[in-house]
């Protein structure tokens, strides 16, 4: 992408990108920035949505889940992601299950200088855990979650998915 000032990837595309790769579920925690994606979610009849009160909890969902057969993703902001630290350790990776996270980018910015330490953090926190992950940054980036699906079906690991410009 070149340095122009890009769209963030809309809500609809990136539904349009969890049915594609077979969803059954979504795991998530309210937040305001992700309204727009939680009402066409919602108005998703093949999808279940299950909420949860702090990130903890959505891995060991998830891990249950994909053992009962089923394809959840987890929908966080990065700060959530580095809360469920240990339980992403001790279920997700632990147990090898195949989970994309999607997660909500706070604070990351393409251009001037990242203040919020949540986007700071994001990347040394998924490397240290050895999490690989994808940028989406605008609606042309959207064929990086399929990429992220494959890879975590085929390496039986967690992947995340950054998604910019909340």
């Amino acid at each position: 992408m070149d340095d122009a000032y890009a769209a963030p990837p809309s809500p609809n595309i990136l539904l349009e990108q969890l049915l594609k790769n077979g969803v059954t579920d979504v795991v998530w925690l309210p937040d305001s920035e992700t309204n727009k994606l939680f009402l066409l979610l919602k108005a998703e009849p093949s999808l279940r949505l299950i909420g949860v009160s702090r990130e903890g909890p959505a891995c060991s969902l998830a891990a249950g889940l994909y053992t009962g057969g089923r394809t959840p993703v987890v929908l966080i902001q990065n700060t959530g992601l580095m809360e469920c630290g240990d339980s992403l350790r001790g279920w997700v990776l632990g147990l090898n299950i195949p989970v994309v996270f999607i997660v909500g980018y706070r604070g990351w910015k393409r251009h001037g200088v990242t203040q919020d330490t949540a986007a700071i953090y994001t990347e040394p926190f998924l490397n240290a855990f050895g999490i690989q992950y994808y940028l989406v940054e605008s609606d042309a980036d959207a064929a990086h979650i399929t990429v992220a699906f494959e890879e975590s079906k085929n390496k039986k690991k967690p992947v995340a998915v950054l998604v910019a410009g909340e």
